[in-house]
């Protein structure tokens, strides 16, 4: 998560036996190194300064569960159905969880799913 938060998407794809981004909340699968810096891409277009502030992490058996805080600042154009918004400078701060589960025996993990309500960026940046 730090390697994301510094746009070391080298170093994120690094971590992964094979990068896939299963998104809970949307239901988007980001499957391969392509479409997961894809998904880096236009999620970060809007948000540069996105970053996450750790509140608990857990573990049982080959994975991690995290729970954090999600920040940044609409800095960028944001795309949602339908519309483009133009960045309005607001800031937010949103509660998430994320699993990351590993290869068994290994430090390279298979996927890492985010569960989130894919609304709440919108209502804190008061746009929906």
């Amino acid at each position: 998560m730090a390697l994301e938060c510094v746009h070391d998407w080298d170093g994120v794809i690094a971590t992964f036996e094979h990068p896939r981004y299963e998104m809970h909340g949307g239901g988007a699968v980001f499957d391969g190194e392509a479409a997961v810096r894809g998904y880096f891409a236009a999620s970060r277009t809007p948000f540069p300064d996105q970053g996450n502030e750790i509140i608990a992490i857990a573990h049982a058996g080959d994975t991690v569960l995290v729970e954090f805080w999600l920040t940044g600042t609409h800095l960028g154009p944001l795309k949602i159905p339908g519309r483009t918004v133009e960045p309005t400078g607001k800031a937010f701060r949103i509660r998430m969880a994320a699993s990351f589960e590993f290869a068994p025996g290994s430090d390279k993990i298979v996927c890492e799913r985010p569960y989130y309500d894919q609304f709440a960026v919108l209502r804190a940046l008061e746009l929906g």
